[in-house]
C-alpha cells in the first residue's frame, strides 16, 4: 500500500527570529474573589505601595459615595497596611453597594493570603463573611414576592 500525500513532505525549515527578551520586574500579588448579591470582584493585592483600583479607575472616582469609598478601604485601614501594599479590582454585577462590598470581601480575603495572622481580626470585624443575603423572587399571582392583589369583596 502506498501512502500519497498532496504536501510535499519536506522537512520544514525553521525560521531564526531574533527575540529580544523584555525583562520585566515581577511584581508578586495574591489574588482572590469576593461577592455580595449579584456582584462579583476579582481583586489582585500587590506588595508595592500604590492605591486601589476598580476597573481600571481609581476606586474613589468609581465610587463616587464616600460611605462606599470607606467600605472598600476599611480591611486595609483595619490591618493597617494602606500604605504597604496596592489593590487592583475587576468588578461586574450588581449595583454600586452590592459591587463594593464584593470588593471588600475580595480584600479581605486576599489579606488572609499575604498574611495568615490577619484572618481573626478579619473574621472578628466580618470581612470574610459572604453576606448570603438575595432578593426573595416573585411568586406567580402575585405583584411582587410576597405582595397580593387587592382583595375586593364585590
Amino acid at each position: 500500500m502506498v501512502k500519497r500525500s498532496t504536501k510535499s513532505e519536506e522537512p520544514k525549515k525553521e525560521k531564526k527570529q531574533s527575540v529580544k527578551a523584555e525583562v520585566k520586574p515581577v511584581s508578586r500579588y495574591f489574588e482572590a474573589k469576593g461577592a455580595r448579591k449579584t456582584a462579583v470582584a476579582r481583586v489582585r493585592l500587590f506588595t508595592k505601595q500604590g492605591g486601589i483600583l476598580v476597573n481600571g479607575k481609581d476606586y474613589k472616582e468609581y465610587f463616587k459615595d464616600a460611605h462606599l469609598q470607606q467600605e472598600v478601604a476599611k480591611p486595609l485601614e483595619t490591618m493597617g497596611v494602606s500604605d504597604k501594599v496596592s489593590a487592583t479590582a475587576q468588578v461586574y454585577g450588581g449595583g454600586l453597594n452590592g459591587q463594593a462590598e464584593a470588593v471588600r470581601h475580595g480584600i479581605s480575603r486576599a489579606l488572609v493570603l499575604f498574611n495568615q495572622d490577619f484572618r481573626k481580626r478579619l473574621r472578628k470585624f466580618g470581612f470574610l463573611t459572604r453576606d448570603a443575603r438575595m432578593v426573595e423572587r416573585k411568586k406567580y399571582g402575585l405583584k411582587k414576592a410576597r405582595r397580593a392583589p387587592q382583595w375586593a369583596k364585590r
